[in-house]
């Protein structure tokens, strides 16, 4: 549904996008993930149509959005970060406003105008002034109006931003509900969010993709590699030696705290040291005060790949 092919966006002397290529098929909530200034928002204009790329393709739902931007407009709702509202409307003014703009029939604009501020939870708020309504609400809005129009392609830009927890909750679920008729690409900085709702990620910085992976296959490489924690009252050189020397251990890292120094031990994928660091501990004489594994989250894998790339 969302095809793109060495796209490309330069200002000027700075390349914003650099030729990143990814595919999400029907049906599909892919989590468009980066740093700030990384690319993501020029990203999704570019796909949005609400700006041309310098070089490369890209099309929604077979569309091309440079040569044919008019269906794909008609294929795709947007939700921006910044949701760009009529603040003297009121809230079903808009909604109907927009579904006209948008070429919603006329028999079916007011079918589908109820049906989005029922799904949206707006039906209290449909004569309030927009200027009127909280940010939260001001966002809800901005997710109706994507939606008003029966597109089969949703691309949602922070569409959780200034919302508070419940509404969070309700936002998530009904992500996860449009996720059975439309495809979703979802752009947010709150990584357990994307872990709840997304089947795959994109991860995107300095203007190119450095990671594509699904949840599954993450997972499944989460429960192979493991990193274990260890907290010991011993000095810090001799427990990295010590640790260090275990048959399955890669790399120690110590936080050189004293009396008692923490230990980062990363460990072959499928391997289990515990019982052998305990041994060794006790051999020497050293109090364990924790001893116990952790596996990678998403976001450990957001930093790891954004902080080599900055550095």
């Amino acid at each position: 549904m969302i095809h793109v092919d060495q796209l490309t966006k330069q200002y000027g002397p700075t390349l914003a996008v650099d030729r990143i290529s990814f595919d999400v098929a029907r049906g599909e909530i892919v989590g468009f993930l980066g740093p700030n200034g990384a690319g993501k928002t020029t990203t999704m204009r570019i796909l949005t149509c609400y700006m041309p790329a310098t070089s490369g393709t890209a099309s929604i739902a077979g569309h091309d959005v440079f040569r044919d931007s008019l269906s794909v407009r008609r294929h795709v709702g947007y939700l921006p970060e910044g949701v760009p509202l009529y603040q003297e409307m009121r809230v079903e003014e808009y909604l109907r406003h927009r579904a006209w703009i948008k070429r919603v029939p006329a028999a079916d604009r007011a079918r589908r105008v109820e049906y989005v501020m029922e799904r949206c939870d707006l039906k209290a708020m449909r004569r309030r002034l927009i200027g009127s309504l909280s940010k939260g609400y001001r966002q809800r809005v901005g997710l109706a109006e994507a939606l008003v129009h029966d597109p089969p392609v949703l691309i949602l830009d922070e569409p959780t931003i200034g919302l508070d927890p419940n509404q969070i909750r309700h936002v998530r679920a009904l992500i996860r509900d449009l996720g059975n008729d439309h495809t979703i690409l979802l752009s947010t900085h709150i990584l357990p969010e994307v872990e709840m709702v997304c089947k795959r990620v994109i991860i995107i910085n300095g203007g190119r993709v450095v990671f594509q992976e699904s949840l599954d296959t993450i997972a499944a490489q989460r429960a192979g590699g493991t990193r274990l924690v260890v907290e010991l009252r011993a000095p810090a050189a001799n427990a990295v030696a010590v640790v260090k020397d275990v048959p399955g251990v890669l790399h120690v890292v110590a936080d050189n705290a004293q009396p008692v120094v923490r230990l980062d031990v990363e460990v072959k994928p499928g391997a289990d040291v515990r019982e052998e660091v305990f041994q060794r501990a006790v051999r020497n004489g050293w109090t364990l005060r924790e001893l116990r594994t952790e596996q990678p989250s998403l976001e450990d894998i957001f930093v790891r790949l954004t902080a080599k790339e900055e550095a």
